[in-house]
């Protein structure tokens, strides 16, 4: 089999089960894992899907179910993530390196750290829209496949760069906390970046309003003995606010 049919056959197996991982789509083709190693960097690198941790994944744009858009996204508890966003950004000190996650709460941390000598990196392209004619930020743009309807940049690339970044802190975002304890997202190719960004900062600070509790979400992203400090808003669920006091976080209510 030639690698352009063996490509084209991998292309086809993630695409249709929306995530594979090297072993089967080795083990289903025959192949070394090596060789499909290879293969899903070169697929990474044309945009046909997005390498994984252990495997690939389709992009969002070839999955059969819709995603909700960046914009429709804002729309939702735009009071709540204003108001986490806002006591977020007073965590922030001059001459800070600070890593922003991708999602909408974010983008608005970015927005209240406009003027701040402090440096931001990140994988959120409308954080670089914030921030990218802001003179006082030194603004650090990830590498990756653009995921144009969120406006974000993931995949082996975005991986690799976070791995070389060690920052003060990360602001992380999710689609749900479990009563559990468990910090959820809903995209595979996201929940990647979010483990990275998270190995990358000596502190997280996690923005969820109280919409996210439990919120959705079946991909875990991290634990609350995670993170360091919680921001949310009154209405979060309090027993699931005393886990994370208790796992040793602080809490805090914008």
């Amino acid at each position: 089999m030639t690698s352009s049919k063996r490509r084209a056959q991998i292309v086809s197996s993630v695409r249709t089960k929306g995530v594979a991982s090297v072993r089967e789509l080795a083990e289903s083709l025959k192949v070394s894992e090596s060789t499909i190693r290879r293969d899903l960097d070169v697929l990474d690198r044309n945009g046909e899907l997005v390498r994984t941790y252990g495997g690939a994944a389709s992009s969002p744009s070839q999955q059969g179910a819709p995603e909700i858009s960046f914009a429709a996204s804002a729309e939702r508890d735009s009071e709540g993530k204003e108001a986490v966003a806002r006591r977020a950004a007073e965590l922030v000190e001059d001459d800070m390196v600070v890593v922003l996650d991708i999602g909408t709460s974010t983008r608005l941390i970015a927005r209240h750290l406009r003027g701040r000598p402090v440096t931001v990196i990140t994988a959120n392209l409308a954080v670089f829209d914030e921030l990218r004619d802001d003179a006082a930020v030194r603004l650090v743009l990830v590498g990756g496949v653009v995921r144009r309807n969120y406006l974000s940049l993931v995949g082996s690339l975005a991986e690799s760069a976070l791995r070389q970044v060690s920052a003060d802190l990360v602001f992380l975002s999710c689609t749900g906390v479990r009563s559990n304890g468990h910090v959820v997202d809903d995209m595979e190719v996201e929940t990647q970046i979010k483990r990275a960004m998270i190995e990358a900062a000596d502190r997280v600070v996690l923005v969820a309003s109280e919409t996210k509790f439990p919120g959705t979400g079946s991909l875990r992203v991290c634990s609350l003995e995670q993170l360091d400090t919680l921001v949310t808003t009154a209405g979060a669920d309090p027993q699931t606010l005393e886990l994370c006091r208790q796992a040793g976080g602080k809490v805090i209510i914008a």
